[in-house]
């Protein structure tokens, strides 16, 4: 079981926005992987930008992988029912009618997952 401690709000939010674009921003980090390979034409600072962008884009995508990857398979289908499946058609009550368990189980599943992955972020 993950272990529980309080991060701030905009903290919680923010890695939810990261849960919701994950498959967007791994699509991004091979567009910048290859546009700093192939673009010689770039000045030094932008390609020092990008670079740094792709760290953080590649620490958060990393940190994701390696918590969803640990979560039992439960709790990895409420990752993938609540922010992986485009188009979004499920409440709360849904994604846990589709898990067999209780509204409150799905969403304190919820705050575990998005606590431990703040941590392995290193944000708070």
């Amino acid at each position: 079981m993950l272990k529980q401690t309080t991060i701030k709000k905009g903290t919680f939010q923010h890695v939810e926005s990261e849960l919701y674009s994950f498959q967007d921003t791994q699509k991004e980090i091979v567009k910048i992987k290859n546009e700093l390979l192939n673009d010689q034409s770039e000045q030094t600072v932008v390609k020092i930008m990008k670079h740094r962008m792709l760290e953080q884009m590649e620490h958060i995508t990393d940190a994701i992988e390696n918590v969803v990857g640990q979560l039992p398979q439960e709790k990895q289908k409420l990752i993938k029912l609540r922010y992986w499946t485009r188009p979004q058609l499920l409440t709360w009550d849904g994604v846990a009618i589709e898990l067999d368990v209780g509204r409150a189980t799905a969403i304190r599943w919820r705050d575990e997952i998005v606590i431990e992955i703040a941590k392995k972020i290193g944000w708070r």
